[in-house]
């Protein structure tokens, strides 16, 4: 791998990329020549996204990072723009669930869910926004959850942090419109995932049924979502929270 990406080649960062949704977003951008860097939590994601990468034309780079550490993310961020040349793109991706009734919830669920879904993307951002202000160009996407929109019971930790998303992208598109800076929301719902591949059968059967399209979705309909928001196409588009979710949310709207 070249030790910087050409200057005409554009460069994304996605957390959570050794896996699932992330590495499809990595996919992705690899296919249309995006110099990627994937952050995970262990280095068995560096085997995914080799797979996935390592044959491609385009640069790419892997990190070990637990994206709760705030100081970690600034390093991270540096080590990509000194590798790859510049960051156009971040998608915080990386989250966990430790679903539990509230009741019954510890607060150590409480505080990883949060720290990971909601304090992990906070970091990415923060530092990733330092280097798209100075550029006066960038594209920041959050992957957070129709369960963000609506409550789920079970999850008062992983809703609230995805809720949390919403709001802090709504800011951030504020706060850095003016940089020329887009920042966007994906709210997926059910999704094949390593992550919900662990739940129960009728679990992923009542997911199917709410969904309007009578379908679950798969890691590439996210993907498309977030690689049409770090485009040309949604130049004109910030704040927003898209839903890919198949109609899932609407039975509860319509209910």
């Amino acid at each position: 791998m070249p030790e910087r990406a050409g200057a005409g080649r554009p460069v994304g960062l996605v957390t959570g990329g050794g896996r699932g949704i992330g590495l499809a977003v990595a996919r992705a951008w690899a296919r249309r020549g995006v110099a990627v860097a994937v952050v995970d939590c262990d280095a068995a994601g560096e085997a995914s996204a080799r797979a996935a990468l390592g044959d491609g034309a385009a640069p790419w780079a892997f990190f070990v990072a637990d994206v709760r550490d705030f100081t970690r993310a600034g390093e991270v961020v540096a080590a990509v723009v000194e590798r790859l040349g510049r960051l156009d793109y971040l998608v915080a991706n990386a989250g966990v669930a430790r679903d539990r009734m509230s009741w019954k919830m510890s607060e150590a669920e409480w505080d990883e869910v949060l720290g990971v879904d909601l304090k992990g993307a906070f970091n990415y951002a923060r530092a990733a926004a330092a280097v798209m202000r100075e550029q006066r160009a960038g594209r920041i996407v959050f992957v957070s959850s129709i369960n963000g929109l609506r409550g789920k019971p079970g999850q008062a930790n992983y809703a609230a942090a995805k809720a949390g998303l919403i709001g802090l992208a709504r800011t951030l598109a504020l706060e850095l419109g003016a940089s020329g800076i887009n920042v966007n929301v994906v709210a997926p719902g059910m999704i094949r995932t390593p992550m919900t591949a662990a739940l129960p059968a009728p679990v992923l059967e009542r997911a199917r049924g709410e969904a309007a399209l009578q379908r679950l979705g798969e890691p590439e309909d996210v993907a498309a979502a977030v690689d049409f928001l770090c485009g040309d196409g949604a130049r004109h588009i910030t704040g927003a929270v898209l839903r890919v979710d198949g109609g899932q949310a609407l039975a509860a709207e319509s209910a």
